[in-house]
């Protein structure tokens, strides 16, 4: 794992990866959507692997969503996770993986949506992308503005705590977008099976992602 997104002052040494998916039968037993549960294995995983944040989840099918209504409906169910999160204590700085600019930010405060999130616009060799931070803190939001500078490298943003980041354990949503047409300061993070191949086009891997 080379993508370092939160405290640069944690190692690398220290992210440990985390299957939240339907296939882990360790989660059979656990309300997963909830997020003290949640965190609880969470914190069982990071206690077995003496780390400090768990990562994983880029196309991973979930339970995680099964019991929110803004997933699921007669004819679709939403449950492939679009990004990869990092889940970590709250309050954990969030550092940007490349130079680029504020596109759009906002409090998206719907149950089960991503809270405090900011969107950045960056070019590398192949043109135009952007990347989607989601489940900040409040105060993460404070002080931007549309075309601000966000150095690579730079602490930009903090996790956000459960009742902030619409009651999930703390972590952060890191997603790359390759066309984002008219959303602003938000975009889907989950999708269908019948919507994947749309998705995973524009949502590519950040953990193969290149940046620069």
């Amino acid at each position: 794992m080379q993508l370092q997104l939160l405290d640069l002052e944690i190692p690398l040494d220290q992210y440990v990866p985390i299957d939240l998916s339907v296939h882990n039968k360790e989660l059979e037993q656990i309300a997963i959507s909830d997020p003290i549960f949640c965190q609880e294995y969470i914190d069982s995983v990071l206690k077995k692997n003496c780390a400090t944040v768990a990562y994983g989840g880029y196309l991973e099918h979930r339970n995680l969503y099964q019991h929110n209504e803004n997933f699921n409906s007669e004819t679709q169910q939403r449950n492939i996770h679009l990004g990869v999160d990092f889940w970590a204590e709250a309050g954990t700085a969030v550092v940007a993986p490349s130079t680029g600019t504020v596109h759009s930010f906002k409090n998206n405060a719907i149950s089960g949506d991503y809270g405090p999130t900011i969107i950045l616009t960056h070019t590398n060799q192949e043109g135009q992308y952007y990347t989607l931070y989601g489940h900040l803190s409040l105060e993460s939001l404070a002080g931007l503005f549309v075309g601000k500078t966000i150095r690579r490298g730079e602490s930009f943003a903090r996790l956000g705590r459960p009742e902030i980041n619409v009651n999930y354990a703390p972590h952060l949503h890191f997603q790359i977008i390759r066309k984002i047409g008219s959303f602003y300061g938000d975009y889907p993070g989950v999708c269908s099976e019948d919507e994947l191949a749309f998705y995973q086009m524009n949502c590519p891997n950040p953990l193969t992602f290149n940046f620069l």
